[in-house]
């Protein structure tokens, strides 16, 4: 057999073992764009029987609506996805590739756990890959997609990827096998409602819920363009938006963001909490939004989700605006005797060592803590703007009057809760002190945001 018929042939062995990875990949990247690396690395796994064709993964880099990624596809065809210790050096290889070039990478992740007869040898494997991704944390981005089932010390990829992707009726992911999970809690479950995107709401760790890929490569292009071009030229920076002066609810003020340009990130988990990627006036923005008609109350769980939202503004240097309507933390005693007081405590770590611009909108309440954590000029927002109807306090309107007016027992409390509102609440008194730079008629809030991005742009 002469050379080229030979490697027609391998080549024709190694496809063949990849089928279905290969049409996934296909379905995600621009056409024709895929070139493999590695493609004839192999291994021996001796309890299976088999070579491991391309070690069980496939590598390589594409252009996702012509931007460059590398890709990194476990293989389920191979060894049932196992992963091994060539495995994982196969993949921190392509990432080192990535960090040379300064490109994302985009993991589509499906494996059954480590391949029986690896020893300790796969454990060194998954240490030396977990510590290589989370090295690039905050230099690359990495988007992780639940390509099936994950069980094992991968899944600790999740966690570590800016962005996890969970495919509906497709996605598991679990530390353990869901069967075992399963029974040692004394449950018969299947391996969604052991690991599936609703079964982890509590973990935080789907960023999006998809259909299928065409949806994921819709999202993926979004979010690298917003975060890949920080500026774009708009015809959007002047625009008044009379809808804020009738009402300030959360559709409301999404019309301030740019026509298609928003993104919300982690929408099926602590839902009174909105993160969002986005543009106001073409600028590539992070914009935090309590949706909470009365004003949403602080738990640990909320505000780890602002935390980890905050770390990812940290990472990019993406200016960050707050839209305030925020008490102080929830008065109950499971809030109380949780890590609430500990994830502030980071949090605010991690908003000091925001480098970029830093802005707050107080659109409803900022009240007691609501306003030290999201509007204070002392926790460095560079400028605060308030609504004319917003409440700035130190307490909200019942237990302010309950103070204030402490010795007016007959009193109806109703009309000394709203007294207490007129008169302490009101946003001019916090811009007296010098701490609101401007109290802004709602309809001009994007014109204000425009101008506040432009100069405060490094």
């Amino acid at each position: 057999m002469d050379k080229i018929s030979l490697l027609q042939e391998r080549r024709k062995q190694i496809l063949d073992a990849g089928k279905i990875i290969r049409a996934d990949i296909k379905s995600l990247v621009d056409e024709d764009s895929f070139v493999e690396l590695s493609c004839f690395s192999f291994s021996k796994n001796d309890f299976y029987g088999e070579n491991a064709e391309g070690e069980g993964v496939v590598t390589g880099f594409a252009t996702i609506n012509d931007y460059p990624f590398y890709i990194v596809a476990q293989n389920p065809e191979v060894c049932s996805g196992g992963v091994s210790k060539k495995n994982c050096e196969k993949i921190a290889k392509c990432l080192d590739q990535a960090e040379k070039t300064s490109t994302p990478v985009i993991y589509l992740m499906s494996s059954l756990g480590v391949q029986f007869g690896e020893g300790i040898n796969v454990l060194e494997g998954i240490a030396s890959l977990m510590l290589k991704a989370s090295q690039l944390k905050g230099s690359i981005h990495q988007y992780m997609i639940v390509n099936g089932e994950v069980y094992g010390q991968i899944a600790l990829l999740a966690g570590i990827c800016d962005f996890t992707y969970f495919i509906d009726k497709k996605s598991s992911l679990c530390v353990n096998s869901p069967l075992v999970i399963s029974a040692k809690s004394n449950k018969n479950l299947d391996k969604f409602a052991v690991g599936g995107e609703k079964a982890l709401k509590a973990s935080q760790i789907a960023t999006f819920s998809v259909k299928d890929m065409a949806e994921v490569k819709k999202s993926i292009t979004k979010i690298n363009e917003i975060l890949s071009s920080p500026i774009l030229d708009s015809d959007e920076m002047n625009v008044s938006l009379p809808i804020l002066d009738k009402k300030t609810d959360i559709k409301s003020l999404l019309n301030v963001f740019d026509k298609d340009s928003a993104i919300e990130l982690g929408a099926s988990y602590c839902e009174e909490v909105k993160c969002y990627l986005t543009r106001i006036g073409g600028i590539s923005a992070a914009c935090l939004i309590f949706d909470g008609e009365n004003g949403v109350e602080l738990t640990a769980e909320n505000v780890r989700k602002i935390k980890d939202f905050a770390e990812f503004v940290c990472c990019y240097n993406l200016p960050y605006i707050t839209f305030v309507n925020t008490m102080g933390i929830k008065c109950d005693i499971a809030t109380n005797n949780s890590l609430v007081l500990k994830e502030i405590g980071e949090y605010v770590s991690v908003l000091d060592c925001i480098d970029a611009a830093k802005i707050s909108i107080v659109f409803g309440k900022a009240i007691g803590l609501g306003y030290t954590l999201f509007a204070a000029k002392s926790m460095g927002y560079d400028y605060t703007y308030a609504f004319a109807n917003a409440q700035i306090a130190l307490f909200d309107s019942v237990q302010g009057a309950e103070i204030e007016y402490s010795e007016d027992k007959k009193a109806d409390k109703a009309v000394l809760a709203k007294r207490y509102a007129e008169e302490n609440s009101d946003p001019i008194n916090a811009a007296h002190g010098g701490y609101i730079d401007n109290i802004i008629q709602p309809s001009f809030l994007k014109q204000y945001l425009t101008a506040s991005l432009q100069m405060l742009l490094k």
